[in-house]
């Protein structure tokens, strides 16, 4: 493999954190040219002059030439993975590029809210609205944040959904707070933590920061929080059939059924509940009171054998 390196630098970004003390470290991979201390560079929508290098053993470095890995530090904010970088001529030029590729994102972002908004409507006519855990992420590298917004997105069905509503590099601070706050939102702070001013509003908004070093952890503890915004599901198994063949008084009940059970079984247990159907209409539902085998009270009835049912409450 071959690389000019008498030119300006070219590279990809690898990873971006933010590291106390250093502010934005970003590994780079050089690819073309030669990047050199003072270099003015632009970096996705973030732009800097290098005020230092350091290779892969935290040897300080003048200069990094093609197929170089090395972490720079000096960019305004931290670019994400796969970002590249350029080498421009001077600073001016550099907050031109980025202040043009930070509008076209707002208004790409702003475009494909607006279409989002329009569509949400449409669904919203024809079907009840999901239910929504909503989630902003802080990690203390891009890595990290990608894949956790990754796995959360791919939790949820069809009656409640994850929403990632904003992901950023190093401490939660008081903007994430005080955006979960207008957007009801869980925040997950994952490998970092929030710093004072973000932790006293949280408090004060009553804002749930998560903190977490495990990606499993964090998955588990969103699905549950999911688990607990459904509704609970009631399951109906019938246990069994009965046809009601006679009709006779009794002392405590009023009128009772003389049956035959025709499927099943018919039990008296807390757990059962009967339902009583007559030309395909409900009468009525509740617990059997007695259920007898001549004249000795039973527990449980099976198929093809008569019995005598009384309701609870019910004549």
């Amino acid at each position: 493999l071959k690389a000019n390196p008498n030119r300006n630098a070219e590279g990809s970004v690898i990873e971006s954190k933010i590291e106390k003390g250093k502010g934005t470290v970003v590994s780079i991979l050089i690819q073309k040219g030669t990047l050199n201390v003072g270099d003015v560079v632009v970096v996705g929508k973030e732009w800097g002059k290098v005020r230092a290098l350091y290779n892969d053993e935290g040897v300080r470095l003048n200069k990094a030439l093609p197929s170089y890995p090395v972490e720079l530090i000096g960019l305004s904010g931290a670019p994400e993975s796969g970002d590249k970088l350029v080498v421009v001529d001077t600073e001016s030029r550099a907050r031109e590029v980025t202040q043009y590729r930070s509008r076209r994102k707002r208004i790409e972002e702003n475009s494909s809210l607006k279409r989002s908004t329009i569509d949400q409507m449409i669904k919203d006519a024809s079907l009840d609205q999901k239910k929504l855990v909503s989630i902003i992420i802080k990690a203390d590298v891009h890595g990290s944040a990608e894949v956790l917004a990754e796995s959360l997105s791919k939790l949820g069905d069809e009656r409640v959904k994850v929403q990632i509503i904003h992901t950023g590099v190093g401490a939660v601070n008081e903007s994430d707070v005080l955006l979960a706050s207008t957007s009801i939102a869980i925040v997950i702070a994952f490998n970092v933590r929030p710093d004072r001013n973000a932790a006293r509003i949280a408090e004060q908004e009553n804002v749930d920061i998560r903190k977490d070093s495990v990606i499993y952890h964090v998955t588990e503890e969103i699905t549950q929080a999911m688990a607990g915004l459904l509704e609970p599901t009631i399951k109906e198994k019938q246990l069994g059939l009965a046809e009601v063949r006679e009709t006779f008084k009794v002392p405590k009940f009023g009128t009772a059924g003389g049956c035959m059970v025709t499927d099943g079984r018919i039990t008296k247990s807390a757990s059962a509940q009967a339902r009583l159907v007559r030309d395909g209409t409900v009468v009525h539902e509740g617990r059997i009171g007695s259920l007898r085998r001549f004249k000795d009270d039973v527990s449980e009835v099976k198929s093809g054998i008569e019995c005598g049912i009384a309701f609870e409450r019910f004549s």
